[in-house]
């Protein structure tokens, strides 16, 4: 696993968990900067999560600074980078809040070109 610095928000997730999806969309939609490492593809990701988790490989597991957290609601998540890495939330916090996302064929085009 390459190391992130002390200060980002690093979201551990495999694929086809719900959970884990529901967690991104979230963080996309609040704008939250992070870095997705994938646990099935990263044997050093799965032991850090199952040392954080005693021994289980729950995702999504997020770490921001020294905080972990298993399974958190995004306010949990804007909370803790408020703590440990507050320069990742000064532009979300100048630009505003964020423009509601295109629906339908529209927002779904959109969303292709930008490979989310």
């Amino acid at each position: 696993m390459s190391e992130e610095p002390a200060d980002s928000v690093i979201f551990y997730w495999r694929p086809g968990c719900p959970f884990c999806f529901a967690l991104r969309r979230n963080l996309r939609k609040e704008r939250v900067p992070f870095h997705q490492v994938n646990i099935w593809s990263d044997e050093s990701a799965a032991a850090r999560v199952r040392v954080a988790t005693g021994g289980d490989e729950t995702v999504p597991t997020v770490v921001v600074g020294s905080q972990t957290m298993v399974n958190p609601s995004v306010a949990a998540v804007l909370d803790a980078a408020r703590t440990h890495a507050p320069h990742l939330l000064e532009q979300r916090e100048r630009e505003g809040p964020a423009a509601a996302p295109a629906r339908g064929l529209r927002g779904w085009l959109a969303r292709l070109r930008a490979g989310r």
